[in-house]
């Protein structure tokens, strides 16, 4: 019998990607793809987990004073992993934990599509296994040692909370915004695969540009527009922001612009709209904005066919979990 239903959002970094890690804002969103878990009490000593839209590969692990014991699956099931180090997981009943990320990945190329899956799933283990919501410290330690420690916690905080959020590194502080009344927006899909670790390593390893600071500068400005509400100020202050962007990319030598959303984003600006690539870049999603639903229709009819346009929409839930009745103590 089922004991536990926990899931989480994933995300899309609207601004204040790098510039986050310097102490900058950032802004995100939650959208409605979710990574779900299933935690059921089984049989026997030892526990098992399954991720059927990842992985053909079936886990099993023990739990001992000692720690986590794995017999197979733990280079697959890191996450697993990690938030069972992060809980201090004790000895007990064994577990089967079914994993479901189907949403975050493409149905025809089977691709993950960058919204943040790792985070979201980390965040919905925590739930399960907590069987509550009040997650948030395991879940950052938890996605840190996932990630080797790399990373700004946003995505996680995007997961806990749901909706629009202004986050910063500092306390790990995440504020809910309302989306501006009249700003519609398209989330596009590149169709190739990013990697966020890569590029903050590549980051961490080159030299620090002017370009960083103004980068950090421009996502401030970018935050209060947020903040204030303002539709229009928004897209003002993204188009200094993503020139800010590129230039931080260029001096950088991270391919933010890579994949087509160099491309879009000059369409985009032809067309008086605003594109911008999301989080790392360099493949993954864009989002293009704009005040004007007609026009943003239209663009989004033109694009390639290489593209995709996701039906994605906010999603003001952050994580949840769900224990039967009968089962509630």
């Amino acid at each position: 019998m089922t004991s536990v239903l926990a899931s989480a959002p994933g995300k899309v970094v609207l601004s204040g990607e790098y510039a986050v890690l310097d102490g900058a804002p950032a802004i995100a969103m939650a959208v409605d793809r979710r990574a779900t878990v299933t935690l059921s009490a089984i049989e026997g000593e030892v526990s098992e987990v399954r991720a059927p839209a990842y992985t053909p590969v079936v886990g099993h692990f023990q739990i001992s004073e000692a720690g986590v014991n794995w017999q197979d699956g733990r280079d697959v099931f890191g996450a697993v992993n990690a938030v069972l180090r992060a809980v201090e997981a004790a000895p007990g009943s064994a577990i089967a934990l079914n994993l479901d990320t189907a949403e975050f990945i493409d149905a025809d190329t089977r691709r993950k599509i960058g919204i943040g899956s790792s985070a979201a799933l980390t965040v919905a283990l925590c739930a399960a296994v907590r069987e509550s919501t009040d997650v948030a410290a395991i879940a950052r330690r938890a996605h840190a040692d996932l990630q080797g420690g790399a990373g700004s916690g946003v995505d996680v905080a995007c997961s806990l909370s749901g909706g629009l959020i202004e986050y910063r590194m500092e306390g790990y502080s995440a504020r809910v915004l309302d989306w501006p009344a009249s700003l519609f927006y398209g989330l596009v899909w590149t169709g190739t695969v990013a990697s966020t670790k890569d590029k903050l390593e590549k980051l961490d390893a080159g030299l620090s540009r002017p370009s960083r600071v103004r980068l950090a500068s421009a996502s401030e400005a970018m935050a209060k527009a947020w903040v204030g509400g303002s539709a229009t100020n928004v897209l003002v202050e993204y188009r200094d922001y993503c020139e800010s962007l590129f230039r931080f990319s260029i001096d950088h030598d991270l391919g933010i612009f890579d994949a087509g959303h160099d491309e879009l984003w000059r369409a985009a600006v032809a067309a008086n709209l605003v594109y911008k690539p999301c989080g790392a870049g360099g493949g993954d999603i864009g989002i293009v904005l704009s005040t004007n639903e007609a026009a943003l229709a239209a663009f989004l009819g033109r694009l390639p066919t290489k593209y995709r346009v996701l039906d994605y929409k906010l999603d003001t839930t952050g994580v949840r979990v769900d224990i039967p009745t009968a089962e509630r103590p």
